[in-house]
């Protein structure tokens, strides 16, 4: 059976992103329908797969990361309207086979992904 990990690091101070919540959608046609809500923990990485078991599907998916909340806690001033409040990535699970990993490098004003092992 597959999974679905992530990490997130702070490419503006070269360190992981803690506490930064993230939510996982699965797309349906129009709608999203939200799967899960985990927080990372102080290495940047959840303490377990975002989705793994009977629930890791073929399928396309949303991960948002809020992104705000934590520069905001590492004293980073932001706008009123953040330009990376939130970082949404879709991307697609084709085999039910294998580990998909989602690591988001970011800073307050870019990010970047792709797709790990």
């Amino acid at each position: 059976m597959g999974r679905l990990t992530t990490h997130i690091l702070d490419t503006a101070k070269g360190l992981p992103g803690s506490e930064i919540k993230i939510e996982l959608f699965r797309i349906e046609a129009d709608s999203t329908l939200l799967i899960n809500t985990v927080f990372t923990n102080a290495d940047g990485r959840t303490d377990s797969a975002i989705l793994d078991g009977a629930e890791f599907s073929k399928g396309k998916y949303q991960l948002v990361f809020h992104t705000a909340p934590y520069f905001k806690r590492e004293g980073v001033e932001l706008p009123p309207i953040p330009f990376l409040g939130d970082v949404v990535i879709r991307f697609g699970i084709d085999n039910e086979d294998q580990h998909y990993h989602v690591p988001l490098l970011v800073s307050p004003y870019s990010f970047s992904t792709y797709r790990g092992s």
